[in-house]
């Protein structure tokens, strides 16, 4: 089957075979398709979508076009969160070690920033020594010796994903609902998961900025997976302000390592860990309840248990032993660090929370080309959450940047990313939807 023909069916808005797809992605993988193919195939599909049948299809195909892995000789049971994308995500880095805390495994894999987003695998990359794309080897040996690993797609696990997800960061094609679902289980369902629990990301920081799309992506997504048999249930979160108080790489590490360790956690994030903490619980049996499972989380974060198994993971993986207790020491820093100082008094009404995003990524903390290299360093601490108040000439964030220059563009975008009013406004829900099989 000609890529082009197959492009040309889905250009035009018929439905492909699960043959059709299953050639197109044995041709991502082989080389034998283009870049250019890719992109166009991607295009062709966000603008005329996807059935249910392609989806899964589509999802399958990339999921065995390398190994699929078997957790059965774990201790536990195996899980895993995957969240859509944010700015201040950084909730795997919290989430795998409350979770292994509480007896079940999580070997997960990570993707890379997307668009105006972070990316988990780019943060850990800011710890020196971590091997990011272990061999299966010592895959295996972190999840049984830590009880979980973060890491990224190796060259056997969903290998045309890895290469569809590269193009589709750099052409637009990243809001579809079909390529999103598909390229999210292929990983998942390649790791040989036994549940699955899903973060969609709603708002203006998110890829779907409205309730009824972030609602499609969220059920495409539990029904594909439980279709093809994977346990699986989605949270939609607010991404309508960052989530963290920083965005970018070793920045949002630092923070993770705050939150740890108790020495500082934004609420909105706290709140939004513990509940997918509880609902991966749950999904794995290791809980009976919700209300047990939000407690076994909180115990597993406030005794320590969670700091220390993700300091076991990292130093396993290759990074400092006593990263957790020295993370200042071992993190890059910028240059420069701007204080972006507030223009007028009042309370912080709303944040452009994409711009924030994107403004991380002009400075070096993100990609605007599939092989560009990340700047781990820059970044942006100390943003203020919507419903805080503050003072003209007060600090609404800190830059972090390789220079002065870059540094004075970012805090411009910042500005911009802020609206200052007079009357205070009522928080937002950090949870917004549940959503499971049933639904």
């Amino acid at each position: 089957m000609l890529p082009q023909e197959i492009i040309r069916r889905k250009r035009d808005g018929k439905a492909l075979s699960a043959d059709e797809i299953r050639a197109f992605v044995a041709g991502i993988t082989s080389g034998a398709v283009s870049e250019g193919q890719i992109a166009a195939f991607g295009m062709a599909v966000f603008f005329n979508g996807m059935s249910r049948d392609e989806a899964v299809a589509l999802t399958a195909s990339m999921r065995d076009s390398g190994d699929v892995l078997d957790w059965s000789d774990l201790p536990g049971p195996a899980t895993d969160k995957h969240s859509t994308g944010g700015v201040g995500d950084n909730v795997s880095l919290m989430l795998a070690p409350i979770v292994a805390a509480c007896g079940a495994c999580v070997p997960m894999i990570s993707g890379r920033g997307l668009g105006h987003t972070g990316g988990t695998l780019d943060k850990m990359d800011s710890i020196p020594g971590y091997v990011s794309q272990p061999d299966l080897a010592l895959f295996r040996r972190t999840v049984r010796e830590a009880g979980c690993a973060i890491i990224g797609q190796t060259a056997d696990l969903a290998p045309a994903d890895k290469r569809f997800y590269g193009v589709r960061d750099v052409t637009a094609t990243v809001e579809s609902v079909p390529l999103i679902t598909a390229s999210i289980l292929s990983k998942k369902l390649a790791a040989g998961l036994g549940s699955l629990v899903l973060d969609v990301k709603l708002g203006n920081g998110a890829f779907m900025e409205k309730t009824r799309d972030a609602s499609a992506l969220a059920t495409s997504l539990v029904e594909v997976a439980n279709g093809a048999g994977l346990r699986t249930t989605a949270l939609i979160t607010d991404m309508s302000q960052p989530l963290a108080s920083a965005a970018g790489n070793a920045v949002e590490v630092h923070n993770a390592v705050d939150f740890l360790t108790g020495r500082f956690r934004d609420p909105r994030l706290e709140q939004v860990t513990l509940a997918l903490a509880a609902e991966m619980l749950l999904s794995a049996g290791r809980a009976s309840s919700q209300r047990e499972a939000l407690e076994r989380a909180r115990i597993a974060l406030e005794d320590g248990t969670a700091a220390d198994i993700f300091g076991r993971m990292v130093s396993v993986l290759g990074g400092p032993a006593d990263f957790v207790e020295n993370a200042s020491k071992y993190l890059p820093k910028a240059d420069v660090e701007f204080a972006v100082r507030a223009q007028s008094s009042g309370f912080v009404t709303g944040i452009a929370t994409r711009e924030i995003g994107l403004a991380v990524v002009a400075l070096g903390g993100g990609r605007t080309r599939s092989d560009d290299k990340v700047d781990h360093a820059v970044g942006i601490t100390r943003l203020l959450p919507v419903g805080a108040e503050v003072g003209a000439g007060e600090p609404l964030a800190l830059v972090h940047a390789r220079n002065q220059s870059h540094a004075e563009v970012a805090a411009a975008a910042v500005h911009a990313a802020y609206s200052i009013g007079a009357a205070k406004p009522a928080p937002a829900k950090a949870i917004v939807r549940r959503i499971s099989p049933r639904d």
